[in-house]
């Protein structure tokens, strides 16, 4: 059994910061990509950072220069630290794993933490 558990977000005023954090739990082999991705009221979720195993990350334009994404591979953790943030991160925010390896031969693929809100509001 895997599971994404996620921790962090709240409520936080324009400005502040937030770290998110997102453990994969299980027996865990290796994990591919992991990203962010966040989804506001009346909206499509969007990606806003991704890493691969490697290091390499990506993010989306409205987020680059204030938003961070890491990960420990020997923790299964990916994390995403949000500074200077704006009324519009307000949303629920889900970790994503592309692939899970259990074994070096099989994998579960597209899986998705439960999500946490994030609010950014005076």
């Amino acid at each position: 059994q895997v599971q994404l558990v996620e921790s962090g977000g709240g409520l936080v005023q324009p400005g502040g910061s937030l770290s998110l954090s997102c453990a994969v739990k299980g027996s865990i082999f290796r994990i591919d990509a992991m990203g962010w991705y966040r989804q506001a009221p009346g909206k499509q979720r969007e990606l806003v950072a991704a890493i691969t195993s490697s290091g390499s990350t990506n993010y989306t334009d409205s987020v680059k220069g204030r938003f961070t994404i890491s990960r420990d591979n020997a923790k299964n953790t990916v994390y995403l630290q949000m500074n200077s943030l704006k009324p519009e991160d307000t949303a629920v925010y889900y970790c994503y794993a592309d692939r899970i390896w259990i074994s070096s031969s099989y994998y579960y693929s597209d899986y998705w933490g439960q999500g946490t809100q994030v609010t950014v509001s005076s």
